[in-house]
């Protein structure tokens, strides 16, 4: 019972559990969102009464894709609120943060360092020791005799 009870008790799983009770309630007004608004206008677009009604005849086929674009406006919206009301505030939130604790602005982030890059490196220096052993050793050609 001690496990459950710190695994239950960590950082990530309340976060978790919070971020999907959010969620659930988001996607009520995303829903209400593309109902009422872009469902509606797609639909009076292809002469439909309901999005979900909306179709194409393709070689005497009724292809139905309406509640296809319905799906993927909500996917969008909610892609975008989350970009714009969260991501963005947080990550300004965060340079904010940084700016205050260190006194100057966040450094841009490197890209990271590559398997391929450590070993052009070492190629490179392979190459130079090569070219001219004496110098990486610490002599000149008119030391040696």
């Amino acid at each position: 019972m001690k496990g459950f009870r710190e695994f239950i008790m960590r950082g990530n799983v309340i976060e978790l559990a919070v971020a999907v009770i959010i969620g659930a309630a988001f996607t009520g007004i995303v829903t209400a969102i593309v109902d009422g608004i872009f469902n509606p206008i797609i639909a009076a677009i292809f002469d439909a009464d309901d999005i979900a009604a909306a179709t194409v005849n393709i070689l005497g086929a009724q292809i139905g894709f309406g509640a296809v674009i319905a799906a993927i406006i909500q996917f969008v919206l909610i892609a975008a609120v989350v970009y714009f009301a969260i991501i963005v505030p947080i990550n300004k939130l965060n340079d904010m943060s940084y700016r205050l604790i260190h006194g100057k602005p966040k450094p841009a982030v490197e890209a990271a360092v590559t398997e391929k890059d450590v070993l052009e490196e070492i190629r490179d220096l392979l190459k130079a020791q090569q070219e001219s052993p004496a110098k990486l050793e610490g002599e000149g050609p008119e030391t040696r005799a």
